[in-house]
């Protein structure tokens, strides 16, 4: 501000210096507003005060990377995971070798389970920092979640992506579990593929609706799995009503062979 102010001392009615003052005086409350939405936690006016800072400055490469990076960090950890990896590809081409926004990213390919993506960003941030403990963490997180794809996913069983909220998770296993009920099948090899399919849903249930054990899955452990769990299976049918106490249309009557 000081060679602006010192412009206005020499003379007050410069029309271009106190246009750029006040474009420079807006901004700098903008990009103070971002950092402190950021920090606090306010993802949606962190994403609304970004946006209003690239309509006041969208030539300086240096301010257009910084403004862009939390509008990346914002988006990202409000949801909206999509935008985040836009966001996140056009700050990095400002600058590709910052490792926050190549994590950023990481975590939003992440949630949109392009697993070979997200081990490429956290793989380059891990290069270019060595000693990002973000980067490493993430690097060993996505390499179990990609062992962990080819074999039981259970956002996959349930039809929902991986940032849907209880709500979600509980709607499509009450119609899944309707659907693939075994009582709804006679004898024979329908029968066992819908009591595997049951099991595979009430399991995915039992894991998506549980903190503990989702964040475990999410970070690339299956808690159902009895390799990881020291023998610790799960029964699906043990206390379980896929419609809630008031009962259902479904008598629970198994038939194994």
């Amino acid at each position: 501000f000081s060679s602006i102010r010192e412009c206005l001392k020499l003379d007050p009615d410069h029309k271009e210096c106190f246009s750029h003052y006040k474009k420079v005086k807006k901004l700098a409350n903008q990009l103070r507003s971002l950092q402190d939405f950021s920090t606090e936690g306010k993802y949606d006016e962190c994403v609304e005060k970004g946006n209003a800072a690239l309509k006041t400055e969208s030539e300086v490469p240096r301010l257009v990377h910084f403004i862009k990076s939390k509008l990346c960090y914002c988006h990202n950890k409000a949801g909206q995971v999509n935008k985040a990896i836009d966001i996140c590809t056009e700050a990095l081409k400002l600058f590709s070798e910052d490792v926050n926004v190549l994590c950023d990213r990481a975590e939003a390919y992440t949630a949109s389970e392009l697993f070979d993506d997200a081990l490429h960003d956290y793989q380059k941030a891990a290069n270019i920092d060595e000693n990002s403990r973000r980067a490493h963490d993430g690097l060993k997180k996505i390499q179990k979640l990609i062992k962990q794809s080819k074999k039981r996913d259970y956002y996959k069983i349930l039809g929902v992506k991986r940032t849907a909220g209880k709500r979600e998770i509980l709607k499509a296993y009450r119609k899944l579990a309707q659907k693939w009920h075994p009582d709804n099948f006679q004898e024979g090899d329908e029968k066992k593929i819908a009591e595997k399919k049951f099991i595979d849903i009430a399991s995915a249930k039992e894991v998506l609706t549980d903190p503990e054990k989702r964040q475990k899955f999410d970070n690339g452990e299956d808690p159902l799995d009895p390799e990881s769990q020291q023998g610790q299976g799960f029964n699906p049918f043990q206390g379980f009503n896929p419609f809630g106490h008031g009962g259902g249309p479904f008598t629970f009557k198994f038939h194994f062979s």
